[in-house]
């Protein structure tokens, strides 16, 4: 038996199998779709088999591959040795017996979804009627248009009597098929498609996909497609098999290479979807990630994005190996010794271990230098991704910190001196201790730190990975909870940051809310917003409303310093709170 030979060969008989084998060995010419003699062949064996015949030929008229499916399902082989690039077919036809009652031949939507699936040349149904062989084919068109169908199907009455150049018409196709290739591919970007399965009671399903939308350009990718699905959801494979398929036609005519999903995939969930799918499969967690590696500076940053990207991966590696495990070591255990991918899980397992300590270490040196300013108090700007704490932050202490209009453009804490005063009391350098300056209503030096955005779903890895960083905010005295006031989704992204802090056991620090960005909204908006919040209304950018910020924070902090509570008892609050 030739091993081009594949499919549903169990019951078959010698003789049958000998009758299959003979069809690796045909050939045609490269300027016919199909021969006479093959299509006759192809679809009397078929016959007598009652299974149907498919077989794969390459554009120099050779069979590559010959499978036999059940009498009304054919399953295609995988096609991973044959090179697929950018705006080409995969040089191969499928050509096939239809053994179903339709009169003349058919082609089912499956082998259409196959067609655009793997990129074919063509796809051909062949079925014979005494002395007449007919065939019907289908090719992909060229289209810029992706949300409409890509396929054209023609009818060839009589084979023998068909005359068409096949070399000529798929060398055309290709031509055609590459000056309509997305321009996103021949600048070398990576695309994606957007896809949202959400619960039917979820209200947020539109600002969500939205969010997942701005974390895809942040981290680079050009969006060029969206899926929305509100359904119960699926525990094994989240989406719906027929939804799937729709996802991979979608991806497949708008040239994506990604699939990016809007929620934390589990790793049963994650495999379930790759083996449906050549496209590389990512989720809301894997992309944050990926964020957070691209943004990270400091070598504390880049440690942190290391130990969440291993502790995220390792389930993934461990789903995908589960099957392949050997057992090592002992009595009934020696033998080959570890696979590849237990080696790589191991590995993965160690560098963990010396991450969490080298982070371990890190704690120990912040707190140290965290020890030798205790006496000036902290004050941690806070709030939701991509509000303005970093343009607010620049705008308070006259710093130049890095500012752009993306989620997560800020992910190394920054630390500057501000002095807040109070009119008609001491003045600055009159050596007057800090607290004794406090205590008096005069002048008053903070440290002010500008920390990571918040975001809804935040991943536990990376709250853990990064619990070096965010123990900045154990220390804090007081907060200012920056609010996007233009922000449509303004009290969900105000809830979000309040339950992290929550989580996080730091809930009671006291806190000013400030309505940032109040150039862009009416001031009656304004006004009921602040009044509804009891914020202060500021515009970073125009500097607005910073004198009455800044006295607000020296009130806050005067009023709300005897009852402030020591930092390590808020450290191991906060520590008892982040997820292991």
């Amino acid at each position: 038996m030739s091993h081009k030979v594949t499919g549903n060969l169990r019951g078959l008989a010698p003789s049958e199998l000998r009758r299959v084998d003979k069809l690796a060995n045909r050939r045609v010419s490269r300027n016919e779709i199909v021969s006479l003699e093959l299509a006759r062949e192809i679809y009397n064996t078929a016959q007598t088999l009652r299974r149907r015949i498919g077989v794969l030929i390459s554009r120099q008229g050779n069979v590559e591959e010959v499978f036999v499916g059940t009498k009304d399902i054919l399953y295609l082989p995988d096609l991973p040795r044959y090179r697929l690039h950018t705006g080409r077919l995969r040089r191969l036809r499928l050509v096939f017996s239809d053994l179903s009652r339709h009169p003349e031949p058919h082609i089912p939507t499956d082998i259409y979804a196959d067609l655009e699936k793997l990129r074919l040349d063509m796809v051909v149904s062949v079925k014979v009627n005494g002395n007449r062989s007919m065939a019907s084919y289908a090719h992909i068109v060229p289209s810029l248009d992706f949300e409409k169908p890509t396929v054209r199907t023609e009818k060839i009455p009589e084979i023998s009597c068909y005359d068409f150049d096949f070399s000529e018409f798929i060398k055309a196709l290709e031509e055609e098929l590459s000056a309509v290739t997305p321009d996103s591919q021949s600048r070398g970007e990576t695309t994606a498609v957007l896809v949202g399965v959400y619960e039917k009671s979820d209200r947020h399903s539109e600002a969500s996909m939205e969010e997942l939308g701005e974390l895809a350009k942040t981290a680079g990718l050009k969006v060029v497609g969206r899926v929305m699905q509100k359904r119960d959801i699926d525990p094994r494979t989240l989406l719906g098999k027929g939804k799937m398929e729709e996802v991979v036609l979608k991806c497949l005519r708008a040239g994506a290479q990604m699939i990016v999903f809007d929620r934390e995939l589990k790793p049963s969930q994650w495999r379930a979807i790759t083996n449906s799918t050549d496209l590389k499969v990512i989720d809301r967690s894997m992309l944050i990630l990926d964020i957070f590696a691209q943004r990270a500076n400091s070598s504390d940053g880049r440690l942190q994005v290391e130990l969440a990207q291993l502790r995220y991966n390792l389930p993934r590696l461990v789903e995908k190996d589960a099957g392949l495990s050997r057992l090592t070591g002992g009595i009934g255990g020696r033998g080959p010794g570890e696979t590849k991918l237990e080696i790589g899980r191991r590995r993965i397992r160690d560098r963990i271990n010396e991450l969490e300590k080298r982070i371990d270490k890190l704690s120990a040196e912040r707190q140290l230098r965290r020890s030798r300013r205790q006496e000036l108090p902290l004050v941690a700007i806070l709030g939701y991704t991509n509000v303005g704490k970093s343009t607010l932050f620049n705008a308070l202490t006259g710093s130049q910190v890095f500012v752009e209009n993306k989620l997560f453009a800020t992910l190394d804490p920054a630390h500057r001196r501000l002095v807040l005063s109070a009119p008609g009391h001491m003045a600055a350098g009159t050596g007057v201790p800090v607290g004794e300056a406090l205590k008096a209503g005069g002048l008053c030096t903070v440290i002010l730190t500008d920390t990571v955005g918040f975001i809804r779903n935040l991943p536990d890895e990376l709250k853990n990975a990064f619990r070096a960083t965010l123990e900045e905010l154990n220390s804090a005295s007081f907060f200012l909870h920056v609010l996007d006031v233009s922000d449509p989704e303004l009290r969900e992204h105000k809830e979000s940051v309040e339950k992290i802090l929550l989580e996080m056991g730091l809930a009671d620090i006291p806190r000013v809310v400030v309505l940032n960005k109040i150039d862009l909204v009416a001031p009656e908006e304004i006004r009921l917003l602040s009044r509804e919040f009891q914020a202060i209304p500021v515009s970073a950018k125009e500097k607005q409303g910073l004198e009455l910020l800044t006295e607000k924070i020296q009130a806050g902090l005067f009023a709300n310093r005897p009852q402030s509570r020591s930092a390590g008892k808020r450290s191991a609050g906060a520590q008892a709170a982040l997820p292991t």
